[in-house]
């Protein structure tokens, strides 16, 4: 709905006063007749300049914020008026979506990019808008600092002629009307949402309207309208181009004139950040800085003293977020929940009340949703399975400015079939198609935990998880302490270690916010009273030391950057992965035995079957990835110079062994407990191939992969058998699980072993066929060849005591294809 501005009556009456007489009226005579009224004449001066009154007239409607906009009530014209003082400052430029097409992926509230720009006044009257990019940086009494501001020029977006000066040229007043109709401004990009940009060319799109503008004190809120087309997709189901409109809203917010001063990142308290490069005149380097993004949290200027005593003090400016109205009211409690949960985090670093979530006001007419002040929880009618806590921040300093995180409605079903799947044969509750609204409810809160945490600063913390001994998930004292992880960024869904004789309470088996988040929020936002950035990452860098060494659960574990240690994977549990697996798998042949009875629904067609089926199936190949990052792996920790610890171990050789001996009993041990016809003949076409044979031929490949055998081998090389699990270990248990059969007495091979045994032959060949000199020159290309050998050996042996037609036939086949392969070279 279009928002129009109105001129007061009065407003309008005086200024046509000025154009009347005096109180009295003189006599007019033939003599002197009356000289007719002359009216003024508006000037330009020679850059194009006019007069203030000549531009800015009485028809224009005036709203006074940030700037002020001056427009026609259709929104045909469109003046800003800068002040003087705002020259100069870094405003920040925020595209949202408004309203959306359907079907293209993007929803209201989510962000489409941002940008950091600032006014100046340019040449020959002109207002010059510049993109500031926050690249370099210099101590402004350095004398490289004059190389770094050369070096790092930025450009000019748009630049507006001056219409009009204000008021003793304390303000310029520039014409806007064009530019916030051009597709391709700046107000008007949208590349930073990927499925806009997939669905819609958003800066092609036409017929721009400006439906409306607000002006704030801190910011000017714009709303456009704009068609165009969706893009024509191709594939098995091409759908044509069609119709589209989109409905933006653009923030320009100033930032603080001082900006937040920055805290440095540390690699071992997981933070978004930004960076920059840092020169000086002392340097023998350039270094590069990250900085943290986070709230600006301060004591109030008379709290000061008791903040440094170690009292609770209340933030000038809390953190306060509003739930989106769309929100499905009995949903609204939980989020809000969600959001407060992180207040003991806050008291932590010296805080309290720091953070709060509302419903908003709906009949309060002074707050607008589309105002760039307010942070939302926004609620999306969407399938997708889902939610996300971006954040929109100062550039210079990380400070957070705003945030909108997205909550996708259909995230219910996902926390349904992850809770039934996981927590089903603990929990009755989890035992039904469709969950009462307080465990729902429970489920929604600990997601809102998680994405408020985002929007703090905090990234995900895959390894928190790994430092909770297995077997303390079944101790109803140990979690009642500490949960079953350390942390809610962790994605540590619920705990399926426990066993129903456990008796483990419904409220244990949930994540919370844990020891590791609090310490986070500590690090991010306690106030240390250092004079400058450097000083301020000394005395943090100190504490993490301290903190860490005195309590492991505070690790941070970056699963995203660093892929390379098994202590940081996602849905996994414990410190003991073919422990926990184990464990996990015997829930899951409980879930397999009711699955029938827990998904029936009245009038139902199995779809929830069918759909847990493929749930049960999703978990225990969880179950195997956790379990093989452990094979021919390291550990990696982050320790400070000084520290002789080392930063590289390889997974203790124990737990290796441990590992593939999980790959033949859980995986190779063909699991027919995932074949129940009970459940199969009702929800798997048999003429496909299984998920269970799938399992194993991409298990046998990946245990198998060159890259796995030459780690195995250079782990060995590094570190001895005595530490790791060296090669000859290593393939002798691969033969043990795949090949064992042959030595039986009588060799009989069912068709899942067969299967395996030809993947295997394949993988082995696909290594000595590389023509990669880093593969065939490598010492796993060695290893095949005569593994190759062996199996061929094997094969010749077992071949007069084949039991049955196929087992004959399938060895047959593999010798032939062995002898094939080595006549081919």
């Amino acid at each position: 709905m279009k928002r129009y501005l109105y001129i007061p009556f009065l407003a309008v009456m005086a200024s046509c006063a000025v154009f009347k007489g005096g109180d009295k009226k003189k006599k007019k005579t033939a003599a002197t007749p009356a000289a007719p009224a002359v009216k003024p004449v508006a000037t330009a001066n020679k850059n194009g300049v006019k007069p203030y009154a000549s531009v800015i007239t009485p028809g224009l409607q005036t709203q006074k914020g940030l700037f002020t906009v001056h427009a026609t009530r259709e929104m045909d014209s469109i003046f800003f008026e800068i002040g003087a003082p705002l020259l100069g400052r870094d405003i920040l430029v925020v595209n949202r979506i408004r309203k959306a097409p359907g079907g293209t992926g993007a929803y209201a509230g989510e962000e489409l990019d941002n940008h950091t720009v600032i006014f100046e006044k340019g040449a020959n009257e002109t207002i010059r808008v510049r993109l500031n990019l926050v690249i370099s940086d210099a101590d402004s009494a350095s004398n490289i600092y004059r190389a770094v501001v050369k070096s790092n020029l930025n450009p000019e977006l748009v630049s507006f002629p001056i219409k009009a000066y204000g008021k003793d040229s304390a303000s310029y007043v520039i014409d806007v009307s064009k530019f916030l109709r051009d597709p391709a401004a700046f107000v008007n990009s949208g590349d930073g949402h990927e499925g806009l940009k997939k669905a819609l060319d958003v800066k092609t799109m036409k017929d721009l309207e400006v439906q409306s503008i607000m002006a704030f004190p801190e910011n000017i809120e714009i709303a456009v309208s704009k068609n165009g087309a969706t893009k024509p997709t191709g594939g098995l189901t091409p759908t044509p181009s069609r119709p589209a409109t989109l409905e933006t809203n653009t923030s320009f917010v100033v930032l603080p004139e001082k900006p937040l001063q920055r805290r440095f990142a540390d690699q071992r308290v997981g933070y978004f950040s930004d960076y920059f490069m840092e020169y000086g005149d002392n340097q023998q380097k350039v270094t590069k800085r990250n900085f943290i993004h986070r709230w600006r949290l301060e004591p109030k200027p008379e709290d000061m003293e008791k903040y440094k005593r170690g009292e609770l003090v209340e933030p000038v400016k809390p953190i306060v977020l509003y739930i989106d109205p769309a929100t499905p009211k009995q949903w609204r409690p939980y989020l809000i929940a969600g959001v407060n949960d992180w207040q003991a985090a806050f008291e932590q670093a010296g805080f309290k009340n720091a953070i709060v979530a509302k419903e908003w006001p709906e009949n309060d007419t002074t707050m607008h949703p589309e105002d760039v002040r307010y942070s939302f929880i926004n609620y999306f009618a969407s399938e997708i399975s889902n939610a996300y806590g971006p954040n929109t921040h100062d550039p210079r300093s990380g400070e957070i400015i705003q945030t909108h995180i997205g909550w996708y409605h259909n995230v219910i079903d996902l926390l349904h079939n992850w809770y039934m799947v996981q927590a089903g044969p603990n929990d009755p509750q989890a035992q039904l198609p469709k969950f009462d609204e307080k465990l729902m409810g429970q489920l929604i809160r600990f997601v809102s935990s998680h994405e408020v945490g985002h929007t703090l600063g905090l990234r995900h913390n895959f390894g928190s998880s790994s430092q909770t001994p297995v077997d303390s998930l079944r101790s109803i004292t140990y979690l009642r302490k500490n949960g079953h992880t350390a942390s809610i960024m962790d994605y540590a869904r619920f705990n399926y270690v426990a066993q129903p004789e456990d008796r483990i309470p419904q409220e244990l088996l949930f994540p919370r916010i844990g020891e590791y988040d609090k310490w986070a929020i500590e690090f991010g936002y306690r106030i240390v009273g250092a004079p400058t950035a450097a000083e301020d990452s000394r005395i943090m860098g100190q504490l993490v030391t301290k903190r860490l060494d005195a309590n492991n659960r505070l690790w941070f574990g970056d699963g995203e950057t660093r892929q390379i240690d098994p202590r940081c994977q996602t849905e996994d549990l414990g410190d003991d992965a073919a422990k926990a697996g184990t464990y996990g798998i015997k829930n899951l042949k409980r879930v397999m035995v009711n699955l029938r009875k827990w998904t029936r629904e009245e009038n139902g067609q199995r779809a929830a079957l069918k759909t847990m089926y493929d749930n049960v199936m999703q978990q225990f190949h969880r179950y195997v990835v956790h379990v093989a990052k452990n094979i021919a792996a390291v550990h990696y920790t982050v320790y400070p110079d000084g520290d002789d610890r080392p930063s590289y171990v390889p997974v203790p050789k124990a737990r290796q062994v441990a590992a593939v001996k999980f790959f033949n009993d859980e995986v190779f041990n063909t699991p027919h407990w995932l074949l129940d016809p009970a459940v199969t003949d009702r929800v798997d076409n048999p003429a496909e191939q299984t998920p269970v044979d799938l399992m194993q031929i991409n298990a046998v490949n990946s245990l198998l992969d060159v890259k796995r055998i030459n780690y195995v081998m250079m782990l060995e090389r590094r570190y001895g058998a005595a530490k790791t699990l060296g090669i000859e270990a290593y393939m002798t248990m691969l033969h043990q699980g795949i090949w064992s059969d042959l030595s039986n007495n009588s060799v009989k091979i069912d068709a899942y072993h067969r299967n395996m045994q030809k993947a295997y032959l394949g993988a082995l060949y696909k290594i000595t066929r590389e023509s990669k000199i880093t593969v065939s020159e490598s010492e796993a290309s060695s290893i095949a060849s005569a593994d190759i050998r062996a199996v061929a050996a094997m094969i010749s042996r077992a071949m007069p005591r084949a039991a049955d037609a196929m087992t004959k036939a399938h060895l047959i086949s593999l010798q032939e294809k062995i002898t094939l392969m080595a006549k081919n070279g």
